[in-house]
């Protein structure tokens, strides 16, 4: 069994209940809030290790609810996926630029449900690794020691923007990233990013890429992704 908790906030019982029964039968320890106020206070005192967080709630709504989760040093560090009827681009951009980790759009598949969780809470395990640590993909080294990468052994020629975009992306593989949030992650003292030029920089990386460049997904309206390797 997993000694995972997962904290549930979904004002709908016949929802709440179903995502519930499927996270028990994989094992997870599960925990159901009702409200955002009841989902804060429950959050903040069980610390579970993932909240799946349903953005049309009353009165406190998901957004309202997520923003003040990253901005407790107690739950800040919790992975949040949103669970949302609208699918809205504005709400999911929102949301991932507030700290969520990743959205998932009703109606959904209870087995997609489970497998999207597992994976987010795989990553949080994986997060920890050194930030210098090689990323390797396939015949692909992405080295932040020697700032170079490499495929089928032979290094390739990229820009210091490339370099870190790249780096950023394949070290979080699975995560969606916002423009906004991979032009603070390729900031440097002697390279301009705009929220514009990330497209630019991306269409480069995938034809320097060559087979590779199709492992920089686009995720329409929201950003980018790095997708995830065996």
């Amino acid at each position: 069994m997993n000694s995972q908790s997962i904290l549930v906030i979904e004002d709908e019982k016949d929802i709440s209940d179903l995502i519930r029964y499927n996270l028990e039968q994989a094992g997870y320890n599960t925990m159901c809030a009702y409200t955002g106020e009841d989902g804060l206070a429950m959050a903040s005192s069980k610390l579970p290790d993932l909240i799946l967080l349903d953005l049309m709630l009353p009165g406190l709504d998901g957004l309202e609810v997520c923003r003040a989760l990253k901005a407790d040093p107690r739950t800040r560090s919790v992975p949040v996926v949103m669970l949302t009827a609208r699918g809205e681009e504005v709400d999911i951009v929102t949301g991932l630029e507030m700290g969520a980790e990743d959205y998932i759009v009703k109606p959904f598949s209870p087995r997609v449900l489970v497998a999207r969780l597992r994976a987010v809470l795989r990553r949080k395990r994986t997060a920890v690794e050194s930030e210098d640590a090689p990323v390797k993909i396939g015949e692909m080294i992405v080295d932040p020691g020697r700032h170079e990468v490499v495929i089928d052994g032979k290094p390739l020629t990229v820009t210091t923007t490339e370099f870190r975009l790249l780096h950023f992306l394949a070290r979080r593989p699975g995560w969606v990233f916002t423009r906004d949030q991979i032009v603070d992650s390729t900031h440097s003292e002697d390279a301009i990013v705009t929220d514009r030029s990330v497209d630019v920089h991306i269409a480069s990386l995938r034809k320097k890429l060559g087979e590779y460049g199709q492992y920089i997904e686009t995720v329409r309206g929201v950003g980018y992704r790095f997708r995830e390797h065996e």
